[in-house]
């Protein structure tokens, strides 16, 4: 199998840390980005966390919509409220909350 990872030049320092760690763990450096991804789909992704692990949200911002999600009495979804602080765009959102869905539907998925 062959893995092809397509980067742009201001993607250069992840590359770098990538190559570091890697060679830190004797690994290949695709074998090292397969474990990464490995590991993002073992669990089940709470909504802040995706959009934290793909730098859209801040852990201040992340803090903030959890502690006005706990004032309400009436509860929002998460989503909701980091639209309305701005936190987050829509198609961002959007594309979180599919990832989500997918990782829910792998993880629920029997062996045949």
């Amino acid at each position: 199998m062959q893995l092809s990872i397509y980067y742009k030049e201001e993607d250069q320092d992840l590359i770098g840390d990538i190559e570091k760690e890697a060679k830190a763990q004797r690994k290949s450096k695709g074998s090292f980005v397969l474990s990464l991804v490995q590991d993002h789909f073992e669990k089940k992704k709470r909504l802040g966390e995706i959009l934290r692990s793909i730098s859209a949200l801040s852990n201040d911002q992340l803090d903030k919509a959890l502690e006005v999600q706990q004032k309400e009495k009436k509860r929002r979804l998460l989503g909701e409220i980091l639209l309305d602080e701005g936190f987050v765009e829509e198609k961002t959102l959007r594309k979180s909350l599919a990832l989500q869905k997918k990782e829910t539907e792998w993880l629920n998925d029997e062996p045949s």
